[in-house]
């Protein structure tokens, strides 16, 4: 195949070398996604299915070398003192990498890209004037619809050259502040060395990230699993990586980055979608009861109402073959079963160990008698109608989501296996008010969701990943974190969230009980603090909220030289609200419109009425469409170039408590990037007065 060749530029051009050389890596790029789609596969599969498993690998590879047209190739390039692993005292002469998204090599193999994660990468985030890290260049790159414009160098090695010039990197900033349109993006061009650190740590540690708004926490935790699946990824590929997130808009809004990244196979997924599986969720409960439900001492109510179906024999067992009764006495099958229980295996693990175990026990009878039984005499004994009767009666099947019905509907078998773990009052917050006929006939809430979830653990072992990104963490109940951990019980877990943010009545406290509860007590905590989203005047105005919904939490300080737009306005209607939309669309980039759930009916009737077209969360903005109306409830993990916050009150006000209002009242200030406009009618809240 003929390879496309570029001409070669002045050499006192720099801006043209380095635009040549983008086009030199995107004819490679290309060169190398058409070797991969002429691949003949008909004469090297043995069958039909690895066929279709090589063919969709392929298909995949395809899908990673796509040259997105607006996104740079490569963001920055490193020219080395000496060759990475070279003896230096040798002088060595030092070599030149572009930091770019994949990897791309020429037709002779010889690398045009580097991958970002691969070691050689890892000073183009890390090196410093006082650690250069045998950098003598380090080049930023700046784009305008994916073609170079620009270009930002620092010195690392060179003693002449003032220190700080990437806290104060131009090009940086523009990319930091660029405008928002469409969904999330990828931050390899920006990842900071405190970041890096996080993306960089190993797959067998758990790694909780405590990040205010704006400190690109999400964005750490996509890239470090982008990373570790480049640095794992045949075990990756056996045990699988999940991103859970808050609701579904949250994730169609992060769903791109991964891809981005030519990483395709990731899951994503809520809470809801891990436990309801087969089941529907209709109904829901109130703020008490769905807090008692989240209660970790529920998991101690439902082991023992698993376990209280074992009962202890009265009588032995009796098995013919042929002429022969073997009998095993019932003191014998007893001890079996305490010893089951005593090794406290899994409910369904136990019963189907005990008709071995009974089976077993009859061999020993048959050897002593002269016999020589093989094992397919044991399982026929296993199988014998009277071991299976005595087994049904001994440890009878479970249904998960009946013994919770059963839970939540009978008050005595409730207060039988709750006695010492919830009081009466407790007791009856979570007791239906109505008889239920059925599980399908059932309301069920999400809280009764992870309740089954639970319960089905005790009989079956839950899958367990390789790796899960648990994101907006805090809104977790300890319930939840103990389903999620179950999906990571043999892997490890990266945890992103805020403690400020927190807007459940259930949120976390503190990050050490969060990670007991996820089963990972020797998580390390790390702590995000400098915010490249929110702009200085925005987030100061935010955290003035912090005393009152996170104390003791560390301040998010912003590194936007820019200090953004922020402009409160007391108004006199909905008609002042659509002014003020009207007033940021005429910015580049997205708006959103952020208002308490109640109040988006009205705002919308406003909206349409005045001709402005608007869209939901999750929804993609495009160059016609660019408003987006945020119910309250949904704004967080979001990010919009401009905000209008409509009625801070009524935004506290529709929470349960006033300690939650004012949490998600610090969540909706903190989702714009370039400025903010707080409307209201109502006067301010207190605590943002002060």
């Amino acid at each position: 195949m003929s390879r496309p060749s570029t001409p070669v530029p002045a050499a006192d051009d720099p801006l043209a070398r380095e635009r040549s050389h983008l086009a030199g890596s995107r004819a490679a790029l290309r060169a190398m996604r058409e070797d991969v789609e002429s691949l003949d596969i008909k004469d090297v599969t043995a069958n039909w299915v690895n066929a279709e498993v090589l063919a969709r690998q392929i298909d995949d590879r395809i899908k990673a070398l796509a040259d997105l047209s607006d996104t740079p190739l490569f963001f920055g390039r490193l020219d080395y003192l000496h060759s990475p692993g070279a003896d230096r005292a040798e002088g060595a002469e030092g070599e030149r990498f572009y930091i770019g998204r994949r990897h791309v090599h020429d037709h002779d193999g010889d690398p045009m890209v580097i991958d970002w994660r691969a070691p050689v990468s890892q000073p183009f985030y890390r090196a410093s004037k006082k650690d250069p890290m045998d950098v003598a260049l380090r080049r930023r790159f700046g784009y305008t619809r994916g073609d170079i414009t620009a270009y930002e160098d620092e010195h690392l090695s060179d003693p002449t050259e003032p220190s700080g010039a990437a806290a104060t990197s131009k090009l940086l900033q523009q990319e930091i502040e660029r405008p928002r349109v469409g969904p999330m993006r990828d931050i390899v061009a920006t990842i900071q060395p405190e970041q890096d650190e996080i993306v960089r740590s190993g797959l067998g540690g758990t790694v909780c990230v405590q990040g205010g708004p704006g400190t690109g926490k999400t964005a750490v935790g996509l890239h470090r699993v982008a990373y570790l699946l480049y640095a794992h990824r045949d075990r990756l590929a056996r045990t699988g990586t999940l991103v859970i997130g808050p609701n579904r808009s949250f994730l169609h809004y992060i769903e791109q980055v991964l891809p981005a990244l030519g990483e395709l196979t990731v899951k994503q997924a809520t809470v809801d979608d891990l436990v309801a599986a087969g089941l529907e969720v209709r109904g829901s409960d109130d703020a008490p009861a769905a807090v008692l439900k989240g209660d970790a001492r529920m998991a101690q109510v439902l082991r023992r109402a698993v376990y209280s179906h074992v009962t202890m024999p009265t009588e032995p067992v009796m098995v013919v073959r042929g002429s022969r009764r073997w009998r095993v006495p019932a003191y014998e099958i007893e001890e079996t079963v305490r010893e089951l229980l005593d090794r406290g295996i899994r409910y369904g693990a136990a019963r189907e160990a005990l008709p071995q175990r009974i089976a077993h026990a009859v061999l020993v009878q048959m050897e002593r008698s002269g016999e020589a039984p093989d094992d397919r005499v044991q399982d026929a004994v296993a199988r014998n109608p009277a071991v299976k009767a005595a087994v049904k009666a001994i440890w009878p099947p479970v249904d998960p989501a009946k013994l919770v019905l059963r839970l939540l509907t009978d008050a005595d078998f409730l207060a039988e296996h709750a006695d010492g773990i919830l009081d009466e009052e407790e007791q009856k917050t979570i007791l239906w008010a109505k008889p239920v006929r059925s599980v399908k006939s059932a309301r069920w809430s999400s809280a009764d969701a992870v309740l089954i979830d639970e319960a089905t653990d005790l009989v079956e072992r839950t899958h367990s990943l390789g790796h899960v990104v648990l994101d907006e963490a805090q809104d977790l109940s300890p319930m939840q974190y103990r389903a999620v951990g179950r999906r990571c019980s043999t892997g490890s877990a990266t945890v992103l969230g805020d403690l400020a943010q927190g807007t459940t009545p259930w949120a976390t406290r503190s990050w050490d009980e969060a990670l007991a509860h996820l089963g990972k007590s020797d998580g390390v905590v790390e702590e995000l603090t400098a915010g490249f989203r929110v702009p200085t005047d925005v987030i100061t105005y935010a955290s003035r909220l912090l005393p009152h919904i996170a104390p003791g939490l560390t301040p998010v300080a912003s590194v936007r030289e820019n200090p953004g737009f922020f402009d409160p306005r007391e108004i006199s209607g909905t008609a002042d609200v659509v002014t003020a939309c009207e007033e940021l669309l005429r910015n580049e980039g997205s708006t959103g419109l952020i208002a308490a759930d109640a109040r988006v009916p009205a705002l919308a009737q406003a909206l349409t009425a005045a001709g402005i077209p608007y869209l939901a969360p999750g929804e993609e903005t495009t160059a016609e469409t660019r408003l987006t109306l945020v119910p309250a409830s949904l704004a967080k993990g979001l990010e919009y170039d401009y905000v209008v916050l409509d009625e801070p009150q009524a935004v506290v006000d529709g929470e349960p408590d006033e300690r939650t209002g004012l949490r998600r009242l610090y969540v909706a200030l903190t989702r714009a990037v370039s400025g903010l406009i707080v409307t209201h009618t109502a006067p301010l809240p207190a605590q943002l007065a002060e």
